[in-house]
């Protein structure tokens, strides 16, 4: 059991390539089954994220690997989500940029303060991730053809609530880190 969650981890970085291709195949098709496996694809993926953390911690088997592989592999699904849309003409590019910039930039900001210390994610890291799924599954699906224009505005309300979580708990997982420092100095 000590290496489940771990490798559900991996496993689920995998899933990212194949959503892609469904996605990028079944193009501005909205009726594509395609569509729809893709974005199932997705959400499974993405669900796996909440499996291998019950698993780590009622098995008692949380690692630094485990702490670390797991945001990195919300950013495999969710960044190859949102580049497929872009690529789709279905998101704008900004939107998309500007979410990956605080994901790649926490996780490089994770990796630089690694020889110190490893730090998991927040509550409010939650909170964006789980608003980005909503927000993104939303768009993945081809709600438009079942809802007409007013997926539309779900849609936008869901991506921009997801874009203002996600600067916002970048923000302060930085303010955080900074606090942690200042008083590990202290301390030393």
């Amino acid at each position: 059991m000590k290496h489940v969650p771990n490798t559900i981890t991996i496993v689920r970085i995998f899933f990212a390539p194949v959503f892609i291709w469904m996605l990028l195949t079944a193009g501005d098709d909205l009726t594509s089954p395609l569509r729809w496996w893709g974005a199932g694809l997705f959400v499974v993926g993405m669900a796996t994220d909440g499996i291998d953390g019950y698993l780590a911690r009622k098995y008692n088997v949380v690692s630094d690997f485990g702490k670390l592989l797991d945001p990195i592999a919300d950013k495999v699904l969710t960044g190859g989500a949102l580049i497929t849309l872009s690529i789709l003409d279905e998101l704008p590019w900004w939107v998309t940029g500007l979410i990956l910039l605080r994901e790649v930039g926490i996780t490089v900001f994770r990796l630089a303060v690694l020889s110190d210390r490893v730090i998991p994610a927040s509550r409010g890291g939650k909170i964006k991730t789980i608003t980005q799924f909503v927000a993104i599954t939303f768009a993945l699906l081809p709600m438009q053809s079942v809802m007409g224009d007013a997926a539309n505005m779900i849609n936008i309300v869901l991506m921009s609530a997801a874009t203002i979580i996600t600067v916002w708990t970048g923000v302060d997982y930085l303010l955080d880190a900074w606090r942690q420092s200042k008083k590990l100095s202290r301390q030393a």
